[in-house]
């Protein structure tokens, strides 16, 4: 088969794959595994082949993260039932100031609240984040809107256990470890270079209150500042009508795939009633307490991955730094430690709620490697090596571009980002490149241009007291401008990886 025919029906492929969900209203999950099946049949793979490649992929990639990905969600679902976010914001509003707050938060929700439901995350935080807004100086409104939304897109794309950022690690084979210290080194600096970008503009005038703002959606909220401070905030009492009755309610269900698009971590069914239906906690412990297992296991994660760089073998520490070791010792830690608080009922809703979520969550992750095992097998890698060579950009613009394109297409963060990397991923090998470049190259384009078909659009649009304006601003703008910085902050990293 020809080389012009083999690129041609992995165009077609995806081409296909993005028709039938925007289109056709496909489920993601179906319509990934329609595109896989139909590359093997037509590159030559044979019947047998493309069943291998379909069920090969989806076994291998699971059998990398699957528990990653468990243990991680589990994780986030046990803080989101202790009620940490509130104490969380609280806590940077009196250490960081009210100008500092911004930044305080985008960094923060990137990096430490990455277990936490992306959905569930908004839903408690929007309130406070309201109540915040006034006090932080000129349009605090629109900088607090935008720290949120740059904060949890880039947060699912590079910094684990984000969903996708384990998810794109599977995929390419990148060891846990060092998309972890990768993801971290790109994300901090993305996430508060966007949010000063977007800052400037909006202190230049590129915010109408009249024409950008409108009241939250939701009873009960006060326009103005909050006297008590967030500390004692009521996080929005009515968080999951909300949910149910904004235009989200109706439209895409997860990041911004559409509806039944397990792309991320979307609120489920009840969980916004679980916000006000959490029993009152028994004690309170330090917040470094609360959050510590879970540091932890990071700190387990990094320190193997730097001691696998440095060539140090020691067994113990090499069975602590493993990935999953590091996130059970995370859970068991964080389960031991809501228990104590907030008693065993917090702890089985926690664990219900997390079960949910994380089965969605898995189902897209192996689907992604079985498309990325196909178009590996079917020889693409060694086609597009031979037009790319390592010490170049082009591999890392072609899959920040497929990403970006696919995600405007689609609406799906995780989608978009897995199936670049999919296509992408057969030529890191061929040409030298680390795999690690093209994870953060394909989840910087699935950030490009976050639109009308995300879920966080709406969300950030309802409860944040924004017209569909001023979020096209705030979100769809601000994180395209993070898509933007992060592929140049990822560019200079093909010197050091």
């Amino acid at each position: 088969m020809s080389e012009t025919v083999m690129v041609a029906n992995t165009v077609v492929a995806v081409l296909a794959t993005v028709v039938l969900i925007v289109r056709f209203r496909l489920n993601p999950v179906i319509s990934l595994v329609i595109g896989a099946v139909y590359l093997g049949l037509t590159a030559g793979l044979g019947v047998e082949g493309t069943v291998d490649a379909v069920t090969g992929g989806f076994g291998e990639i699971l059998a990398d993260v699957g528990l990653l990905i468990a243990f991680g969600v589990l994780t986030g679902a046990m803080l989101h039932r202790a009620g940490a976010i509130e104490r969380l914001v609280a806590t940077l509003l009196r250490v960081c100031g009210p100008r500092g707050m911004p930044y305080a938060t985008t960094a923060t929700v990137s990096t430490v609240l990455q277990s936490i439901f992306v959905d569930v995350l908004l839903v408690i935080s929007a309130p406070l984040a309201r109540r915040i807004a006034p006090r932080i100086g000129d349009r605090g409104l629109p900088r607090m809107a935008t720290a949120l939304a740059i904060g949890l897109e880039c947060g699912i794309v590079f910094m684990v256990p984000g969903v996708g950022a384990v998810a794109l690690a599977g995929v390419l084979g990148v060891p846990m470890g060092q998309m972890l210290i990768a993801g971290l080194v790109v994300v901090v600096p993305t996430v508060l270079i966007a949010t000063a970008i977007m800052t400037f503009l909006f202190r230049r005038g590129w915010w109408d209150p009249e024409k950008d703002e409108q009241e939250p959606t939701w009873a009960g909220m006060p326009a103005g500042p909050d006297p008590a401070g967030p500390d004692q905030a009521d996080p929005d009492p009515a968080g999951s009508a909300q949910v149910d009755s904004s235009p989200a309610g109706s439209g895409p269900a997860e990041d911004g795939g559409p509806a039944g698009d397990p792309g991320t971590r979307a609120e489920p069914t009840g969980a916004g009633t679980a916000v006000a239906e959490t029993p009152r906690r028994r004690r309170e412990l330090p917040l470094l307490v609360l959050f510590g297992p879970l540091l932890i296991g990071l700190i387990l994660i990094a320190a193997g991955a730097v001691l696998d760089a440095a060539g140090i073998e020691h067994p113990v520490l090499v069975f602590l730094g493993e990935p999953v070791i590091a996130l059970l010792i995370g859970l068991v830690g964080t389960t031991a430690v809501v228990g104590l608080t907030h008693g065993r009922e917090v702890v089985e809703g926690a664990v219900g709620d997390g079960f949910r979520e994380s089965g969605q969550i898995l189902i897209l992750t192996g689907v992604g490697g079985s498309l990325a095992t196909t178009i590996s097998n079917a020889g693409l890698g060694e086609i597009l090596g031979r037009y790319f060579s390592a010490n170049t950009a082009a591999p890392l613009l072609m899959v920040w571009l497929i990403a970006a394109v696919l995600h405007v297409a689609i609406g799906s963060v995780t989608i978009s980002a897995i199936t670049a990397a999919g296509v992408l991923a057969p030529v890191a090998p061929v040409i030298g490149l680390a795999p690690v470049l093209i994870a953060l190259a394909a989840g910087a384009g699935a950030l490009f241009a976050v639109h009308v078909t995300s879920n966080t659009f709406w969300l950030l649009q309802s409860l944040l007291g924004q017209s569909v304006r001023g979020t096209l601003k705030t979100c769809s703008v601000g994180v395209s401008v993070a898509s933007v910085v992060a592929i140049l902050v990822i560019l200079p990293l093909s010197l050091v990886f």
